[in-house]
């Protein structure tokens, strides 16, 4: 009988021993690196310096603040964006599988090859610039002029994400029984009030979990400023993660970079924190 009960920790033991080498390890190296810093070509222990370089270092506090912009400024709008969506192809009865795959479908596209795309038709001659010109609309820098390159990041991070949360919520729309809306419209609710009456208080734990999904996604936010803007125009689009990339793979500085992916854990947890607890009152 005791030698039964090991049977299935043996079947377990290679992914244990993989998660550990690739997961556990990695993440406890990382946590020791940022206490080091690098002389003459060897990992040295530095204590706290590299926390305390975090607060002189200006480039840091732009990509920080670069990347809440994105995040107070994106997400909501994808959320809402997606809710409405959703509602839309919830209340209709004929085309819905193909609406939803239609909307879903950026989700699935390479981030490199979307990033390049809209590159290409944000660019000074491009497609977008094109049709407005054909409007009598001026071209607008969307990758050279810093606000509208941080609107070019927000488009395509739009358009990209807006239809993977929009499956969410419609699955979690027509998880609500249809009893709550009958007794809503018998109170004399149309549509529009029984959608925040009814949906959107439904919706909230969802909600919650899309936000902080969208949420964490943001704060690591590498692929669309690194194929899309590069960073630029000086520095307008540089996110943390783009910021944590350079330093550890264009300077080789490991011991820093590893500083700035705990700062990164750190914010994500203070900030999913903070949604909990804005949730927990709300309801």
């Amino acid at each position: 009988m005791r030698t039964k009960s090991y049977i299935p920790y043996l079947f377990l033991t290679p992914a244990i021993v993989l998660f550990a080498i690739f997961m556990v390890y990695p993440i406890l190296y990382s946590f020791l690196l940022s206490f080091q810093t690098s002389q003459g070509g060897e990992m040295t222990f530095a204590g706290l310096d590299n926390y305390r370089r975090l607060f002189s270092d200006d480039i840091f506090f732009t990509a920080l603040k670069n990347t809440f912009v994105l995040l107070v400024v994106q997400v909501p709008i994808m959320l809402f964006g997606a809710i409405v969506l959703a509602s839309m192809l919830n209340s209709i009865k004929r085309w819905k599988g193909l609406f939803r795959v239609s909307f879903f479908m950026p989700a699935v596209t390479s981030l490199v090859a979307y990033s390049i795309i809209f590159s290409i038709m944000l660019m000074e001659d491009g497609l977008i610039n094109q049709f407005l010109g054909a409007l009598g609309i001026k071209a607008i820098p969307w990758l050279s002029d810093p606000i509208w390159a941080k609107a070019a990041l927000i488009l395509a991070m739009t358009w990209r994400w807006t239809g993977y949360n929009m499956v969410i919520f419609l699955a979690a729309m027509q998880n609500i029984p249809e009893s709550l809306y009958e007794a809503a419209s018998l109170d004399g609710a149309g549509r529009f009030k029984q959608f925040f009456a009814v949906t959107i208080p439904q919706l909230k734990p969802v909600i919650l979990f899309t936000a902080i999904l969208s949420t964490i996604g943001t704060l690591q936010l590498f692929d669309e400023p690194y194929t899309l803007t590069k960073g630029g125009p000086s520095d307008a689009t540089l996110t943390i993660g783009m910021y944590l990339y350079q330093t550890g793979f264009r300077y080789f500085d490991f011991g820093y970079a590893s500083t700035l992916a705990y700062v990164i854990v750190v914010l994500i947890a203070v900030v999913s924190f903070i949604q909990f607890k804005w949730t927990e009152e709300k309801a």
